[in-house]
């Protein structure tokens, strides 16, 4: 792998890095790290690969996108990027004769400084539909190929199920314009799983979660744009400063839980567990350094929206009592109370996974849990997937809907027009944040205007 990058898209001086090998063992992936890039800058990109037999050169890719403003420097833009999740579900595939991800189409013409996908990539346990009948009595005819026609095990599985995505024209425009920064959730390898788990499930032949959820971690870190730790190359929690405006926290609330249950542990042990002691920690001591305007904190779960894993455990924090914080929200309640004594300002919560966007506000005289500032948590998606919801609210921390569409019917997708993404944009001069919401064709369908503190 060759890459060449300039800061013109005429490459009058280019600077080349060589790469890894694309070899079976990376599943023929490669990645290139590109380090001391100019400051707020476009960066224009190409690459190709050399064929180690007979020394042939592949056709040229390109792209372009924009480095972050200095930390230390003065806002002199606005900063807007873009969130969801939930890519390729619930049969949803691609319809070339239909335009394929169309939602994607509006994100690349949005050209966001980046955009965060809020997990849910791939859906690796559930195969594509070849058809679904539409209710004008078409029929969407979906790409079906072999890693999406049955649930994933093996780690080829898994990298067809990140391949796959790729097939869609749109996606790949995007990704040639937009970084991206990835979370992981419970479709990327199996339904609502925990660590340690023993699938019942009767589609699987292998039935240890630890040895589907490592092959398909490795398919994950080959197909999306991570800096991988060298201290804990299984680490996917981080955080990216972007000027001085923002900074974004990625929370990891998969690879550290305790087991799915009714969600009701009076004090926080291994079973209450979601982001579990070090990445907790880490956050609370990450959100007290930050010289930032804004802190998005960037939750692949939803806070209040309850998530049912069958008839009576939960899947994300809430847990559907409405009192004072058990189980999961021990965590959730030792972190904004930590918020609140450090007088830590200007914080905003954006998750997803609920399939159906929502602008929910929190406010401790709502709530049964007080020791909090209030704050605003923004849900979207689906990309391309079903629609849900809406969920009913766990009222713990207070939560009041100020926004939400589900979609008309339980199921419907893109085949239905239904999609959804959110967009921040924090002005550089007054430093408000304007969240906004929007359909499949990048319509505006919500907006909610946040003041920032100082």
């Amino acid at each position: 792998m060759a890459v060449d990058w300039d800061v013109t898209d005429s490459f009058k001086n280019p600077t080349r890095l060589i790469g890894p090998d694309a070899v079976s063992r990376n599943g023929f992936t490669a990645r290139i790290d590109l380090q001391n890039l100019p400051a707020d800058t476009r960066i224009f990109y190409r690459v190709t690969f050399e064929n180690l037999d007979d020394f042939s050169v592949s056709q040229a890719v390109g792209g372009s996108f924009k480095t972050a403003p200095a930390a230390d420097g003065a806002a002199v833009r606005d900063v807007v990027f873009a969130w969801s999740g939930d890519t390729a579900g619930q049969g949803w595939g691609i319809d070339p004769s239909r335009g394929g991800m169309r939602v994607y189409k509006a994100l690349a013409d949005l050209r966001p400084d980046f955009f965060i996908h809020s997990g849910d990539t791939i859906y690796a346990d559930i195969p594509i539909l070849p058809e679904i009948k539409l209710p004008d009595g078409t029929v969407w005819k979906s790409i079906v190929t072999p890693a999406k026609s049955k649930p994933a095990e093996s780690l080829e599985d898994f990298r067809g199920n990140q391949a796959y995505n790729f097939l869609d024209d749109n996606l790949r425009r995007f990704n040639s314009l937009v970084p991206i920064i990835a979370q992981w959730d419970d479709h990327e390898t199996h339904n609502n799983w925990y660590p340690g788990q023993v699938l019942a499930d009767p589609a699987y032949a292998e039935k240890n979660i630890d040895v589907l959820s490592e092959r398909a971690r490795q398919a994950f870190l080959e197909y999306q744009p991570l800096r991988i730790s060298s201290e804990d190359p299984h680490r996917i929690y981080r955080s990216y400063a972007h000027g001085p405006l923002l900074e974004v926290f990625m929370l990891d609330e998969r690879s550290y839980r305790g087991k799915n249950s009714p969600n009701r542990q009076e004090t926080l042990d291994r079973d209450a567990n979601f982001l579990a002691p070090l990445q907790l920690e880490w956050i609370k001591s990450a959100l007290k350094k930050s010289k930032a305007v804004w802190k998005v904190i960037a939750s692949d779960m939803p806070i209040s929206a309850i998530v049912k894993d069958g008839k009576t455990d939960y899947e994300a924090f809430a847990n559907g009592e409405n009192g004072r914080p058990l189980g999961r929200e021990l965590e959730l309640a030792n972190l904004l109370s930590f918020i609140k004594t450090n007088q830590i300002k200007n914080t905003l919560w954006i998750t997803a996974d609920v399939h159906f966007p929502a602008n929910i506000h929190y406010h401790p005289d709502r709530a049964a849990f007080k020791e909090f500032e209030p704050f605003w948590e923004f849900i979207s998606g689906p990309l391309h997937a079903g629609g849900f919801g809406p969920s009913p609210l766990d009222m713990t921390f207070g939560p009041q809907y100020h926004f939400k569409k589900p979609p008309k019917k339980s199921g419907d997708g893109p085949g239905h027009g239904f999609a959804a993404y959110g967009v921040v944009r924090i002005d550089a001069q007054t430093k408000a944040a304007r969240v906004t919401q929007h359909d499949i064709e990048g319509k505006e369908i919500a907006e909610q205007v946040i003041e920032a503190t100082t």
